[in-house]
């Protein structure tokens, strides 16, 4: 089994550096746990809250290394028949008709009722070949040549079983099949598992990944995401819209605004040619930023005091 030679992952800083072209701007523990996750070749397991930019840690890590992104969504109930693999039961039957009609020429020659048995076992076998093999993400990203990532995105809504069906794979790569033997990958691929803390992920699992929490960034930083993803916001919009979105964080609600709605509601506010915050222009936006009516309510009925610091940054601004 080859391992990923990436001449991008070769260094912390070539990983950063690498991430902004492609406009995911991080920090350094996440460059850092990238670099030591494909030194290492072990899975990472990324938790935080929703919408932090943990999905599109992987998605950028395969534009980077311009290798597959294969995506196994988990939900409760997910089995290997969807994760790992299946046979393909049409094309079987499909072999197991013609076998029918050609079953006098194959016991051609044979005699008595061991030896015909023997000679259908020989044609037996070939239906559960890799042939007949219909692979799903997991065994799909064994397969390439080229190495690939593998995203099993939200790991916390599958069950505990299906935990149990990663361990060999995340451990040695490979997975055993009963009517094949194992199979190992091609080519070890990097591993990305995603976490929204829904549910404890087993100790098991967790001992052969990295571990990296991503928060919700800072200030500074969500300021340089915006800056690279919505780049005609001005200066001082920019930082107040960061500001708020900030301070809406700290409340109770039922969903706080991820990263991807903060940009979407820059790129409103561009729209709408807004040079900065004021109570009717952000009351009018606050459905692109919050999802739940309730949210909206509450934030309604605080916004004189959320604005303040916006309003105070304006003032200085001019």
């Amino acid at each position: 089994m080859q391992s990923l030679d990436f001449p991008q992952l070769a260094s912390v800083e070539a990983i950063e550096q690498g991430f902004e072209e492609h406009g995911y701007i991080c920090s350094r523990k996440i460059a850092t746990a990238v670099f030591l996750a494909f030194k290492l070749r072990k899975p990472v397991l990324v938790e935080g809250p929703p919408g932090v930019g943990k999905t599109e840690l992987a998605k950028t890590t395969a534009m980077l290394l311009d290798t597959p992104l294969i995506r196994l969504q988990c939900y409760e109930g997910l089995d290997e028949a969807k994760a790992l693999y299946e046979w393909k039961y049409g094309k079987q039957l499909l072999y197991t008709q013609v076998l029918k009609e050609k079953l006098g020429d194959l016991l051609q020659g044979t005699t008595g009722l061991a030896e015909s048995v023997e000679r259908l076992h020989q044609f037996g076998d070939i239906f559960y070949s890799e042939d007949f093999l219909e692979p799903r993400p997991l065994l799909k990203a064994m397969q390439q040549d080229n190495g690939a990532i593998l995203l099993i995105d939200e790991v916390d809504k599958s069950d505990y079983e299906f935990e149990s069906l990663l361990l060999e794979i995340l451990s040695d790569y490979q997975v055993s099949i009963p009517e094949i033997g194992t199979i190992k990958a091609r080519t070890s691929p990097m591993v990305f598992l995603t976490s929204n803390n829904t549910r404890d992920i087993s100790d098991a699992l967790k001992r052969r990944c990295l571990h990296l929490y991503i928060p919700f960034p800072s200030v500074e930083l969500e300021e340089r995401i915006i800056r690279s993803r919505v780049p005609d916001v001005d200066e001082n919009l920019r930082h107040q819209l960061v500001e708020f979105v900030h301070s809406l964080r700290q409340l109770d609600l039922k969903k706080s605004p991820a990263i991807s709605e903060t940009i979407d509601w820059a790129r409103s506010l561009l729209l709408l040619h807004a040079q900065s915050l004021d109570t009717e222009l952000v009351r009018s936006t606050l459905n692109v930023l919050l999802k739940f009516e309730e949210d909206i309510e509450t934030t309604d009925g605080e916004l004189r005091s959320l604005l303040r610091p916006a309003a105070a940054h304006n003032d200085q601004g001019t």
